[in-house]
């Protein structure tokens, strides 16, 4: 599937004894631009945690022998952190009738090998083992001229149009987390990514 990982569910017991390294990929990876995350383990363990307490919970896990170097996570909607169902309730719309693609993190050097592909494989083919028909993710929106954004930089919308997802207009939230260099979380805008499974 993969030239330097290997990509498979994760057991739920193998989820707990993971967290740590889930938690440290996502510090690592969410530094970077468009998320710019000043993560610490303390909140990341809580907000993982979640993924052990939800009915449904999915995770994927990319690895380099026994080296955990990318994951992908999903969960029913309804199940999910607050902030990112109650949008669709307010507009009449239930989420429980989607699954939630959290997070895709992948260390730099196992990237262009495949394994987004295969996160995203996974996590569909779970989401209709589970009886869902529309899969959803969010992604932060950040200003085309924010002072962080690396020269040259390429965001993955054509990687998500490829795999037939499009912008749900109309429809948004906000997540907050403490960017480098602040001193506070702040509300970031997040826009919503949407597929009809067939």
């Amino acid at each position: 599937m993969t030239v330097g990982a290997n990509v498979r569910p994760l057991q739920r017991d193998e989820i707990a004894s993971r967290l740590d390294d889930l938690a440290r990929l996502r510090i690592t990876v969410f530094r970077a631009f468009p998320y710019l995350y000043d993560g610490d383990m303390d909140y990341e363990r809580r907000y993982l945690a979640t993924y052990l307490e939800a009915d449904g919970a999915f995770i994927a896990g990319a690895f380099d022998g026994d080296e955990l170097v990318g994951a992908a996570t999903a969960a029913p909607l309804g199940e999910h952190k607050a902030e990112f169902a109650e949008p669709f309730a307010r507009r009449g719309l239930d989420p429980d009738d989607f699954f939630y693609f959290g997070e895709s993190v992948l260390l730099p050097d196992y990237r262009g090998q495949g394994v987004g592909v295969a996160f995203f494989d996974l996590r569909e083919r779970e989401a209709q083992r589970q009886g869902f028909t529309q899969c959803l993710f969010s992604a932060v929106k950040r200003p085309a001229d924010h002072p962080l954004r690396p020269a040259g930089y390429v965001p993955l919308d054509g990687f998500w149009r490829n795999r037939g997802y499009e912008r749900l207009d109309g429809l948004s939230t906000t997540y907050g987390w403490k960017d480098i260099g602040d001193d506070a979380e702040t509300d970031k805008p997040m826009e919503y990514w949407v597929r009809a499974l067939t």
